[in-house]
């Protein structure tokens, strides 16, 4: 996507409220008040997967502000695929990487990365590049393969999802951060924030079962929540989701969403998409059934919102 399309579609998806052009190195725009501080969402276009989280975090003051000297930190990507990055099924490695250096930095005492794959786990990890650039980085990678690496938990908010076995990764963590991919979706519509969530249950058949957009926002009532929800849009698979079938399927916006409410940074991302190729907001009902738990909002012009170009 070409910037000046981006500058539209920020527009019109309200992540943004006014750009000023300045042969641009750093495009910012706010619709945040004067006496405000901070902010709720950050949206960054036009850079590198590492430059523009470096960029989005530094907006909410620091990965510190996440993640305290001795924490154990869980990074959840969507690994779920045996694709390539050029492919978009996974989360882009370079940006795992960058958070994954953010975390101990921050003095994180570890940092694990994980997901429960849907094609070979072994597979998934080596040739999505994630193993390698988080181990270079200094993560440990766990398994998700097997029952024994999972908990049962109770969800007392849930309307379907009950009960579900959560990664002990997730459950023994002290913070957890999640990084999906931005992609199109044949059952869920859209996998976002929200439906990343799959990926640290073990019993996902349970989702396909029932009402799978419910339960999607019903996983995500976990009492805890990830600190940080992260949507890697550098590439994304616009087409025959979630995993794509050839580089047809794949579009490269080089964008990024970063925000703590699930609800508002899939609403975001799901309108921006929607400029990309049609994908209307009310058909991904998982997300207006994410508002309704209390998860977070679909309203994001209420809330603090910078966009930056680079």
């Amino acid at each position: 996507m070409k910037r000046r399309d981006f500058l539209k579609a920020a527009a019109i998806t309200g992540i943004a409220s006014t750009i000023k052009l300045s042969d641009g190195i750093d495009l910012m725009a706010q619709n945040v008040s004067k006496k405000a501080t901070g902010c709720d969402l950050v949206a960054v276009m036009g850079g590198e997967p590492a430059v523009m989280f470096i960029k989005a975090i530094a907006e909410f003051g620091g990965m510190g502000k996440f993640v305290k000297k001795g924490y154990k930190v869980t990074i959840k990507p969507n690994i779920g695929w045996d694709r390539t990055p050029e492919l978009a099924g996974n989360t882009n490695p370079e940006l795992i990487s960058e958070i994954i250096r953010q975390c101990l930095r921050a003095g994180a005492k570890e940092v694990t990365v994980f997901d429960h794959t849907c094609d070979d786990w072994i597979k998934c990890y080596k040739n999505s590049g994630i193993e390698a650039s988080a181990k270079a980085a200094g993560a440990k990678v766990m398994p998700a393969n097997e029952e024994s690496y999972y908990r049962e938990i109770s969800l007392n908010r849930a309307k379907i999802l009950k009960k579900a076995k959560v990664h002990t990764a997730i459950l023994d963590s002290d913070v957890w951060i999640n990084v999906p991919v931005l992609k199109n979706h044949g059952g869920a519509k859209m996998t976002i924030s929200m439906k990343n969530h799959m990926g640290i249950v073990w019993d996902r058949g349970f989702f396909h079962r029932n009402d799978l957009q419910q339960c999607i926002a019903d996983i995500c009532t976990i009492s805890k929540p990830a600190v940080l929800n992260v949507v890697d849009a550098y590439r994304v698979v616009k087409s025959n989701g979630p995993q794509g079938r050839s580089a047809a399927d794949v579009a490269t916006p080089k964008a990024l969403f970063v925000s703590t409410d699930i609800v508002a940074v899939d609403t975001a991302a799901t309108k921006f998409f929607n400029q990309i190729t049609t994908m209307p907001l009310e058909s991904v009902t998982h997300i207006k059934k994410g508002a309704d738990l209390h998860l977070g909002t679909m309203n994001i012009d209420s809330l603090r919102v910078k966009k930056i170009n680079i």
